[in-house]
């Protein structure tokens, strides 16, 4: 049985959000008015966005942490728009994002504008899990953690490594990640590594008999950053990867387009890709923008280009005179392509005079 989380918009242009276990049904009985309150009368409705989840709790969940979205994230939402919903996100009307790692409480409401009930429900918020299965060497372990790191990652779980744990060989591939080494957790099977997720992703190139949704890398970033619930990445062993047992736990399989004449990607390159997706929906550093200078004024510009025509006039550039007017508008348009700032057009004003009135050596 599926359960559907679903926006709809009112007569009036505000939206309404709700969850249920028949949309159809759900949908016509606020068209007709059935169900009282924001709705009835505010009609007629439209259905403009829904999501089918597995339980009625995650539907629920769901709910609850759109309704507390701003009307400009709402509409991202509905329009498909996961650069706008990201940015939305991180404006600086909307209230702070909760730390990585911790529990977002939130309200549950029927309508928007009213206080609603006082029941609570949590959304975890933490980031994906690391779950590596029977991973054979230390350095692997050691480079994983470090790639996960990178990109702010850093709960990583390993299912009966080969050589034991701690391994010494870890820490220095590692290269300063020792946090994420020093908080890893051993389990003894797949299953009870992945027990509080819902949300498991089994990377694997062979779909091992199994059918399941395959996902990439991205496509498996947007549906964790918009799931309720716990996620995780599982990695199979450096020699074999995951089995077809271990690949059947999952809900999903991931796979990486590579070339099919050499798909082979070590443990560390693996996790890298994956934990690189997920940070493009994280709230993460970003390099610092370079300011970029405008263009110069066209006054400026004309002025560089009358000096490249008195110079190249000097020196006979342009002949035969019927050939004049055709290359002084090749030299023209060449100038006016680059978009130079002021700067640039100074410079180079700089280096004609430089040419044209050489300093005595």
């Amino acid at each position: 049985m599926s359960f559907f989380t679903y926006i709809l918009r009112c007569a009036d242009g505000s939206y309404y959000t709700g969850h249920t276990d028949d949309l159809d049904t759900r949908v016509a009985q606020h068209q007709s008015g059935e169900i009282g309150g924001y709705t009835s009368d505010k009609r007629p409705v439209e259905l403009m966005w829904s999501e089918s989840l597995a339980t009625r709790a995650e539907a629920l969940a769901c709910e609850l942490q759109i309704k507390g979205w701003s009307r400009k994230k709402k509409e991202a939402l509905i329009a498909g728009d996961w650069d706008g919903l990201k940015r939305a996100s991180v404006s600086s009307s909307a209230p702070a994002s909760p730390p990585l790692g911790s529990a977002l409480r939130l309200r549950s409401g029927r309508t928007e504008g009213e206080e609603g009930a006082q029941n609570a429900i949590t959304l975890n918020t933490a980031p994906p899990v690391i779950v590596l299965v029977r991973p054979q060497l230390g350095e692997n372990i050691g480079k994983a953690a470090r790639a996960m790191l990178n990109f702010g990652l850093t709960e990583m779980r390993l299912v009966t490594p080969r050589d034991g744990w701690p391994n010494p060989d870890a820490g220095p591939a590692a290269a300063g990640a020792d946090e994420v080494l020093a908080n890893a957790q051993v389990y003894e099977t797949l299953a009870e590594a992945v027990a509080d997720c819902a949300h498991v992703y089994a990377t694997t190139v062979r779909k091992r008999g199994v059918t399941k949704p395959v996902v990439t890398p991205e496509e498996a970033a947007r549906e964790i950053r918009d799931a309720v619930g716990r996620s995780a990445f599982v990695f199979g062993p450096e020699r074999s990867g995951l089995e077809t047992d271990d690949v059947a736990l999952a809900r999903a399989i991931l796979t990486v387009p590579v070339n099919p004449e050499f798909g082979s990607l070590n443990l560390a390159q693996a996790v890298i890709l994956c934990a690189y997706e997920w940070s493009k929906h994280a709230p993460l550093a970003q390099p610092t923008l370079t300011n970029i200078l405008p263009p110069a004024p066209q006054d400026e510009l004309e002025g560089m280009i009358g000096q490249f025509g008195a110079m190249l006039d000097e020196a006979g550039y342009f002949f035969p005179p019927s050939r004049a007017a055709a290359t002084r508008r090749t030299l023209r348009n060449l100038l006016t392509k680059p978009g130079w700032n002021h700067l640039e057009v100074r410079t180079l004003r700089g280096v004609l005079s430089a040419l044209a009135h050489p300093r005595p050596r």
